[in-house]
């Protein structure tokens, strides 16, 4: 059993910055397409940002675009989400996620990851 602890979270000000982090647990790290998600109070879960198993390829949702930045780690076990210029509407709590399935168009479909963190609050707010 995989098990990803995220970090990273907080209150920022609109057009400011967060980094926030995925540790994940278990030998396999660099097998796994890693990706974040958010989900806002009432809403449901969004896709947020993949990332392919040697980091050479990412794919972003439309909403974060130019703003955000996924990376990884595999020596470190860890993906990160960089997060610049935020918005009121990127307030959710942010999950990190293991897809054991090849990357590609469909990565942004939550029902394709199998691990789950416990997630991370960002709170964008003046």
């Amino acid at each position: 059993q995989v098990q990803l602890v995220e970090s990273g979270g907080g209150l920022v000000q609109p057009g400011g910055s967060l980094r926030l982090s995925c540790a994940a647990s278990g030998r396999t790290f660099s097998s796994y397409v890693m990706g974040w998600f958010r989900q806002a109070p009432g809403k449901e879960r969004e896709f947020v940002t993949a990332i392919s198993m040697s980091g050479g390829n990412t794919y972003y949702g439309d909403s974060v675009k130019g703003r955000f930045t996924i990376s990884r780690d595999n020596a470190k076990s860890t993906v990160y989400l960089q997060m610049n210029s935020l918005k009121p509407e990127d307030t959710g709590v942010y999950y990190c996620a293991i897809n054991r399935r090849l990357f590609g168009s469909t990565s942004y479909r939550p029902n394709l990851y199998d691990y789950w963190g416990q997630g991370t609050q960002v709170t964008v707010s003046s």
